[in-house]
């Protein structure tokens, strides 16, 4: 029996971890928790008293106490002192820093074996046209869009892909690369499409949200049928300003009956591009048939309980427990200093490089700042996708992206009505260790008593470099 077995297993193991023989009795039972077993019930080699059913989970204590003294094996009572050891033994010791660096890649393996799985999603709703996916921080929302971009070309559709920020952007295009058949008309960001267009190049905020979507609507008005696009997938939407929209689906083929699919989180909206539209049911999406995805998949369980306040009542961690979060407490105007130390301090323990990600809440880090000032947006992208080294950036640009372990640097917000949204989004960036690193009262201000609460649980960390004075 594996019962049987299995008893014997567990008392050869605690022989050699002891170093001694066993004497005291020990006794194997078998659960049957959804079964009625008759109390007469008997069988060679398992009596009644080693079978527990539906009635005896009620009282399993006292059933596992009885059994051990009348049916087991061995020659006396477990000793108080062999009880000690043999608990010590059987609790394990789960000491972060008892042993060496957990590789984070097995635990990633995971989480992106459980966003594949969300494709059943798309099976489920692929008879709705129009449809918004919302979702916290980490729900394979990005994942879903290329997905439901590639099923749509493979049908032979006119697909178009598109996010507004350029990081994430390069990303969609070298995942659409790698695509052996049929490919979107058009993958990246909403401005680079209505420049592909023919439509000039202009500055300033006014331009963009409101004149170049003019200009794209008056030239759709002109497009011809072949030009036109079938079918619409936005990432991050709820970054889109409200006339990039409505000109957008101007240059589809049925602007009101279309095919349009958008993958958002609106509490993720940093730009807070809707603020004075209007009411929710002025929003272009709100038409769309709501399609929710609860689940986290990126985040282990200790990362995504610091952001949990900010994304919803609905909100379902399904990662491993995965590492402590780290705590670094320090000044504001300190805080890129010591997000200096701890990223040289996890290098040092083992970290590669390319693993970490410095993301910062206000200004820019001196290396953000020296890479963007030396080449185009683009290359400083690249450079982020090349995966090469660290990389330093700001949340506002690191959105739907993500690296293993990342230091989040609070050193200040710009605008204190879009810090919550600034932390949510640093807070969800990475998936096996976030470091958090600035000042508590400024945490608590911005994140507010759900943020506290989860930074008073993480590991107070003072990251001690390899060769400091």
């Amino acid at each position: 029996m594996q019962s049987q077995a299995s008893m014997h297993a567990v008392k050869n193991w605690l022989e050699g971890q002891l170093g001694s023989k066993l004497s005291s009795r020990f006794a194997y039972l078998v659960s049957l928790p959804y079964t009625d077993v008759p109390q007469g019930w008997a069988m060679a080699g398992c009596p009644r008293a080693l079978i527990l059913d539906r009635v005896d989970t009620g009282s399993i204590a006292a059933k596992v106490r009885h059994a051990i003294e009348h049916e087991g094996s061995g020659a006396t009572s477990l000793a108080p002192v062999f009880l000690e050891r043999i608990a010590r033994k059987l609790c394990g010791d789960l000491d972060a820093n008892a042993g060496p660096l957990p590789d984070p890649h097995e635990a990633e393996d995971a989480q992106e074996h459980l966003t594949v799985r969300q494709s059943v999603l798309l099976r489920a709703t692929r008879s709705i046209p129009r449809a918004r996916f919302t979702g916290g921080a980490g729900s394979g929302k990005t994942w879903l869009a290329l997905e439901k971009s590639r099923l749509l070309c493979k049908q032979g559709k006119r697909v178009g892909l598109f996010c507004y920020n350029k990081g994430l952007s390069q990303y969609l295009q070298l995942q659409v690369d790698g695509w052996r058949q049929a490919r979107p008309v058009f993958t990246g960001e909403f401005h680079e499409y209505v420049r592909a267009l023919g439509i000039p190049d202009g500055s300033g905020t006014d331009y963009f949200e409101e004149e170049m979507p003019r200009l794209l609507r008056e030239m759709a008005g002109r497009m011809e049928p072949h030009e036109r696009l079938d079918a619409v997938v936005v990432d991050e939407a709820q970054d889109f300003a409200p006339l990039w929209w409505e000109s957008l689906l101007a240059c589809t083929k049925d602007p009101d009956a279309g095919e349009v699919y958008a993958f958002m989180d609106d509490r993720q909206d940093v730009y807070q591009r809707w603020k004075g539209a209007g009411s929710d049911d002025m929003h272009p999406t709100a038409d769309l048939v709501p399609i929710h995805i609860d689940d986290n998949l990126r985040n282990t369980i200790k990362i995504a309980e610091t952001f949990r306040g900010f994304a919803g009542e609905h909100f379902t961690l399904r990662g491993g427990t995965g590492l402590p979060v780290r705590r670094v407490d320090c000044a504001t105007e300190d805080a890129l200093d010591a997000a200096d130390e701890c990223v040289e301090a996890l290098m040092d323990e083992g970290w590669s490089p390319n693993q970490i990600a410095l993301l910062t809440t206000k200004s820019r880090h001196p290396v953000h700042q020296e890479r963007f000032d030396a080449g185009s947006i683009a290359e400083y992208w690249l450079d982020f996708h090349a995966n090469n080294d660290v990389f330093y950036g700001h949340v506002l640009g690191f959105k739907g992206l993500e690296r293993s372990a990342v230091v989040l640097c609070v050193n200040g917000f710009k605008d204190m009505e879009r810090a919550a949204e600034q932390l949510y989004v640093g807070l969800s960036r990475a998936r096996s260790l976030l470091v958090v690193v600035g000042d508590s009262g400024l945490l608590e201000s911005a994140g507010g008593r759900d943020l506290k609460a989860a930074l008073a649980r993480a590991e107070v960390w003072q990251p001690a470099v390899v060769g400091r004075l």
